[in-house]
């Protein structure tokens, strides 16, 4: 099956970078999350109470889960996103299996039920990163993702990562029943400490994830009233390397001929185009945030 639109080299690398992460996720469970007592996230977090309870493994348990679900969302929802998605649980599942059975124990990030926080900081952040790495390749890592994904394309208006973290929500509520230990007696006791783990990591990798989605492609919107239409479109060519659309326009107080000029500038180059519209008079701007940049458009002489 083709995915529409791109080169066999690019669908190529979007299944390596898939399987890539993956990887990563696994070594991200078994390094700092199984060994410190609390659930990470999503359907992945059930099957780590279930491998905490029973000793039945992540690795089966992801596979049980996540292989229906992507042949759901395969019919469902898109067939290339859950392609990626079966492609990204299979390769996640057998290699955390395989780490499992190699056993990584001296490099283990056991903090022994003291300053929990830093291991859930760690995986949270690296979770994170995989979330977001999957949904710009259009894939996910399964479980709720793909739930999420489903309410999402259901309805559009609601973030993704956002529905994702309200359903972690029950996953950490479970996890204070699970997490109870006995105590001498035999009594079980109750600690809210896992359910704040959980949710502090699904809180930072639902940030992570979002903030790669649309942090590292916002720009500013920068609109501006002019006299000066020309040399201003030169220097923003030149020295920031952007173009500018130009539109005539009138002042509805003056009545005098003005230009409109609209430019997308990255953030950073916001004070660079201020000092360059203070070397002109009769200039006035303003900006807007932009949450997403697409396409490219190519000088051409």
């Amino acid at each position: 099956m083709k995915d529409y639109g791109q080169s066999k080299g690019r669908i190529a690398a979007s299944y390596v970078f898939v399987i890539l992460v993956a990887i990563l996720l696994a070594f991200n469970y078994q390094l700092f999350i199984v060994t410190n007592g609390f659930a990470p996230a999503g359907l992945n977090g059930i099957a780590t109470m279930v491998q905490y309870k029973t000793g039945f493994s992540i690795g089966y348990m992801s596979l049980l889960i996540n292989v229906p679900l992507c042949v759901a969302a395969f019919f469902l929802i898109d067939k290339t996103f859950a392609l990626r998605s079966l492609v990204f649980s299979v390769s996640y599942s057998f290699f955390y299996l395989f780490l499992q059975k190699v056993g990584f124990s001296q490099f283990q990030y056991n903090a022994g039920g003291h300053d929990t926080i830093y291991p859930v900081l760690l995986s949270g952040a690296i979770s994170g990163f995989v979330y977001g790495v999957c949904f710009l390749f259009q894939a996910s890592t399964g479980g709720t993702d793909i739930l999420s994904k489903y309410i999402s394309f259901k309805k559009p208006n609601l973030n993704f990562f956002w529905v994702t973290f309200a359903l972690n929500v029950v996953v950490a509520v479970a996890s204070f029943f699970v997490y109870a230990t006995p105590d001498t007696t035999g009594q079980l006791q109750y600690d809210y400490k896992p359910v704040c783990l959980c949710i502090l990591y699904c809180f930072i990798s639902s940030f992570v994830g979002s903030f790669m989605i649309s942090g590292t492609k916002s720009a500013v919107k920068v609109t501006i009233i002019t006299e000066h239409p020309n040399e201003i479109m030169k220097r923003i060519a030149g020295e920031l390397k952007h173009s500018s659309t130009y539109v005539p326009a009138r002042g509805s107080f003056s009545s005098r001929e003005k230009t409109l000029l609209i430019s997308v500038v990255n953030r950073h180059q916001l004070m660079d185009l201020q000092k360059i519209l203070s070397c002109y008079d009769r200039t006035f701007s303003f900006c807007e945030s932009v949450s997403q940049t697409f396409g490219n458009f190519k000088f051409v002489k």
